[in-house]
């Protein structure tokens, strides 16, 4: 009687990279966890509504049954009505303004919190770095509505408690009271500036972190071979830094077409409408106020698109020097 031979499937083979990294991941389910609720409230929040953007391919009206339902479809009619026309012009000054003040703002902020972060690590004096970390890191916490009240006040003449206009004054830097909210070209740079008020200090945290890491060797090296403080805060705390700065730069080119909406609004008028009104004021005026809500919503698309293209884009730069990337 034949024997039956039964051959046994050889066991499935983990290869040993994929094994590294499910010990990885499993030392780190505590973290995995804690990120479900962020993960949850990203695809809630922010890629769950990307279905209404059916809305810009309708003439839409509120109070009807549903997007889908009981709208008139009308193509790409409200993309060519953005882009062409008085409201093209419009738009597009709006544009160039959310460009120009985001970039302006990036800049300013990112060299701001770069210098404070490397005077904050000279300082030797636990106390007085305290001291200031706070200081710098209170207007933080202010509202914008709070800061653009404070910087109208702080930009307004000497008659009405400018101490801006004041201070210039005495040092004669002006001859005369200059009307900063009332100039087009001054616009922009109080646009930065309010944000390089109110954000420097809580921009210094990465960086100050990351100096944290820098070892200590280095600088007792560079005492050695006589180099000041000068010396090494450019020959070995920017270049340590330099992944941090780039990292954070890529991120924040992602929101350069989202450049803050209660400053454009709450100091701009119709004396500096031409530098001052950005995308984000553009859709309140035009768009909701209106009740061009399908507008609205193109104009959300473009700024999605070229957000994702200039993100893209810088980090493509920057791997192409050879520098740090998002992936």
């Amino acid at each position: 009687m034949a024997q039956t031979v039964i051959q046994q499937a050889p066991a499935r083979v983990i290869p040993k990279n994929k094994k590294k990294k499910l010990k990885v991941l499993w030392s780190q389910r505590a973290l995995l966890i804690m990120s479900v609720p962020l993960l949850l409230y990203a695809i809630l929040f922010r890629y769950v509504p990307i279905y209404g953007w059916a809305i810009a391919f309708q003439d839409y009206k509120p109070g009807k049954r549903s997007i889908f339902t009981g709208q008139e479809w009308v193509g790409f009619d409200n993309f060519v009505k953005l882009f062409t026309g008085l409201m093209g012009e419009r738009f597009i000054r709006a544009f160039i303004n959310t460009i120009g003040q985001s970039l302006l703002t990036l800049v300013v902020s990112t060299i701001g919190a770069i210098i404070l972060a490397l005077m904050m690590n000279e300082v030797r004096s636990l106390i007085f770095k305290r001291i200031v970390q706070n200081i710098t890191y209170m207007p933080h916490f202010l509202s914008w509505i709070i800061v653009t009240g404070m910087v109208s006040v702080a930009l307004a003449l000497p008659s009405s408690g400018g101490f801006i206009n004041s201070l210039l004054m005495s040092l004669h830097i002006i001859s005369e009271p200059v009307l900063f909210l009332s100039e087009p070209s001054y616009f922009w740079g109080v646009v930065a500036g309010s944000n390089l008020w109110k954000e420097l200090g809580w921009n210094t945290i990465l960086y100050m972190a990351a100096m944290t890491a820098i070892s200590p060797d280095l600088y007792e090296a560079a005492s050695i071979d006589g180099a000041g403080r000068y010396r090494k805060m450019w020959s070995i705390t920017l270049p340590s830094i330099r992944p941090t700065i780039i990292i954070l730069l890529i991120m924040n080119t992602g929101w350069i077409m989202s450049t803050n909406f209660e400053i454009p609004y709450f100091l701009g008028n119709g004396l500096v409408a031409e530098t001052a009104e950005t995308i984000d004021v553009f859709v309140l005026r035009y768009g909701y106020q209106l009740g061009n809500y399908s507008l609205a919503v193109v104009a959300g698309i473009f700024k999605t698109i070229v957000a994702i293209i200039l993100v893209g884009l810088a980090n493509f730069i920057s791997g192409r020097l050879g520098e740090e990337t998002l992936v």
